[in-house]
């Protein structure tokens, strides 16, 4: 699963701190510059690759490969997104590729805006808020850019979908409003109903299988001459021929490995890629993450459930990376004593881990990053997402590092910054700047190396049991999991904390983002639609509503403005521990009804005058909420037709980026 960890984007403290001072000095030396552009609400950062130069010719060779593997997919994306999202993309490029009127006007400036943010969405949908945005020129401006690049033939069928509110609205709905699927606009479902896919896959899960396959996974679901069926992604099938540059890719990459695990765990991906079959999958992930050794490694295939209203279906993503050994100490230690953490979790006996196994931890050097990882990032990850995978095998958990140096530096390049704007006082903002960075960290490494990995599911009981409420659901059962653990006395005697007090930026940060700063990223009226926003809220508001007897957390005001203070942080943490109990009972069980009660509860609707005076207040700062990247260019060097080195370029504009992908990797 991945954790994205959003909300310290717009903020000017130090992200990542002491953990990452192998990467820091580099960064500091020279003027490199992270912020590249700024539109809508979104800014535009460059990353760079610390420790290049130090890896051997064959890893970055290796490297090389699988970064053109990570790019070839892309097309699958954003199809998978919409249905008319690769079309109206190549409506776009057609535009910057033969449009040759006027391009210093007022009109032509606000088309680029809308390009550059359907790049950044892969797709006409936001990216995270998930509503459809449309252009601020007129649709006639856009009609005329469209004919005069010589696609008149398109202009009734595109203008449209890109301009009319009413059509495909929203990339999921969850509104409660008309059918779950149907009234979605992702690229899942062919005209098949909620009710129609759960039959569906109801008849093929077996409740007595102890390594169930997930099912749905890789596939389309279609109706059609009132026939369902599966449409699956591999080599002949659907997205076959973005699947093919994959396998040719991953091929290359195969006669450049660094040892034998890696071969055999490149061969079975590439089977998979070959056959579509789930039981290959799962035999790919165990061999993968049984290899804790290898310092390159990398993610490529149809991964994580989001975007799919009922959590089952993946979207395609890739992340190539290499460790980082230094920083990965911190990360080490906490994997090493993942049997104490699960011992001593607050959660009932039943529901533990007897016996840990497999669970691995480290800080990553990102090399290149593709599909639903590009160009928005997580920070951290933590894969395979079968649960019996992880109980059997375990999982690898990573933490981004020079993805965190990146954020902070870009950050640090604005003036302003929202600490000082949302805090209460003084020492709340001491707090936040002596400790933030670290926590920020931390709180990842736990979330990702150990709260996901935790727990277990009662026999019987389905992977998929929580429908549509799974995604926010387990990320917040992952959050929690980090809180709790985040001011017990264990941080601080293993040196991964420096003192009994730090832990609490950490909750600072966290109620007041959950409950109040990350709606900045809602339009007024709208409610919160995205998984890891809703975990956060449904926290932040159940340890506010359950905590006003003890005054945990008090809403304060002042000259006009709201704050939300902690008044006992260890009352707070042991509300966290309540509710982690409650959260992992409502997994283990597959209880459903009182998941989604939750949810609807704590993690959907905004308080309206909250949500405007927080607009109001963040829009004084002129930050932008949302960030995102510009991949490097790893480019091979030769010298009498022989490969000697890769060099690595750091390009500084998106949109060019986003040309040139489109020239050069389009599949479909």
């Amino acid at each position: 699963m991945k954790y994205i960890q959003i909300m310290i984007i717009a903020t000017s403290i130090t992200l990542f701190g002491n953990s990452c001072s192998t990467q820091t000095k580099s960064v500091q030396e020279d003027n490199f510059k992270y912020l590249a552009d700024e539109f809508a609400d979104i800014k535009v950062i460059r990353y760079k690759i610390p420790g290049w130069e130090n890896l051997s010719l064959a890893q970055k060779e290796y490297i090389y490969h699988l970064s053109e593997a990570a790019k070839v997919g892309r097309d699958i994306f954003w199809q998978q997104n919409f249905k008319h999202g690769l079309k109206i993309r190549k409506v776009l490029e057609n535009i910057f590729d033969n449009y040759n009127g006027d391009k210093e006007g007022k009109e032509y400036a606000k088309f680029v805006v809308y390009a550059k943010r359907v790049f950044f969405s892969n797709g006409i949908h936001h990216h995270y808020a998930e509503d459809k945005f449309t252009p601020e020129c007129s649709k006639e401006y856009f009609s005329n850019l469209m004919k005069e690049s010589g696609q008149s033939n398109l202009v009734e069928e595109i203008i449209p979908i890109i301009f009319d509110s009413t059509l495909y609205p929203r990339r999921k709905n969850i509104s409660g409003e008309g059918d779950l699927l149907l009234g979605s606009s992702v690229n899942f479902y062919e005209g098949v109903s909620r009710d129609e896919a759960e039959k569906f896959y109801a008849k093929m899960e077996d409740s007595n299988d102890s390594q169930p396959i997930s099912y749905g996974l890789n596939s389309k679901l279609v109706k059609k001459s009132g026939k369902i069926y599966e449409e699956v992604y591999k080599l002949g099938g659907l997205y076959g021929p973005a699947i093919e540059q994959i396998i040719y890719n991953l091929e290359k990459a195969l006669k450049s490995v660094q040892n034998e695990r890696q071969k055999e765990y490149i061969a079975l991906l590439i089977d998979y890629y070959k056959t579509g079959d789930l039981e290959t999958w799962d035999k790919y992930n165990v061999a993968w993450v049984e290899d804790t050794e290898s310092q390159v490694d990398f993610i490529n295939g149809f991964v994580e459930t989001y975007n799919d209203p009922l959590g089952m279906k993946a979207t395609w993503e890739a992340v190539v990376n290499f460790k980082d050994v230094e920083a990965s100490k911190r990360t080490e230690i906490i994997s090493k004593n993942a049997q104490w953490f699960e011992d001593n979790s607050p959660v009932d006996n039943k529901f533990k881990k007897k016996e840990v196994k497999g669970v691995s931890a480290k800080v990553i050097t990102v090399a290149q990053l593709g599909g639903d990882c590009h160009p928005t990032s997580p920070l951290g990850i933590n894969l395979p997402n079968a649960d019996w995978i992880r109980k059997e095998h375990g999982s690898k958990s990573v933490t981004i590092g020079n993805i965190s140096e990146a954020y902070n530096k870009a950050a640090q390049e604005s003036p302003k910054n929202i600490t000082t704007e949302f805090s209460w006082d003084k020492e709340e903002i001491a707090l936040i700047k002596e400790y933030g960075s670290l926590t920020n960290n931390i709180h990842t490494d736990l979330h990702e190396c150990l709260g996901h990995g935790s727990g277990q599911l009662e026999e019987g009981i389905s992977p998929n049991a929580l429908k549509e409420f799974s995604s926010p659901l387990e990320e917040a059962r992952a959050d929690i999991f980090a809180l709790y653990y985040m001011a017990d006395p264990k941080l601080v005697e293993l040196n991964i904390l420096p003192n009994q007090e730090a832990y609490k930026a950490a909750y600072l940060s966290y109620i007041r983002n959950g409950i109040f700063t990350q709606f900045v990223r809602i339009d007024l009226g709208k409610t919160v639609t995205q998984a890891h926003m809703q975990g956060r809220k449904m926290i932040a508001e159940w340890c506010y509503h359950h905590g006003k007897e003890n005054n945990v957390i008090e809403k304060r005001e002042r000259d006009g403005k709201t704050y939300f203070v902690i008044n006992d942080y260890q009352k707070l943490r042991g509300l966290f521990a309540s509710l982690l109990k409650e959260l992992q009972r409502i997994k283990s069980e597959g209880d459903y009804q009182s998941g989604k009660k939750l949810i609807e509860q704590y993690a959907v609707n905004i308080d309206p005058k909250l949500h405007k005076e927080l607009k109001e207040r963040y829009a004084s700062l002129e930050l932008k909420p949302y960030g995102g990247f510009i991949n490097p260019n790893i480019i091979p060097v030769k010298k009498e037709g022989k490969i000697i080195d890769y060099k690595v370029e750091y390009p500084t504009d998106f949109l060019k980026q986003m040309l040139e992908y489109g020239k050069n990797y389009s599949t479909l």
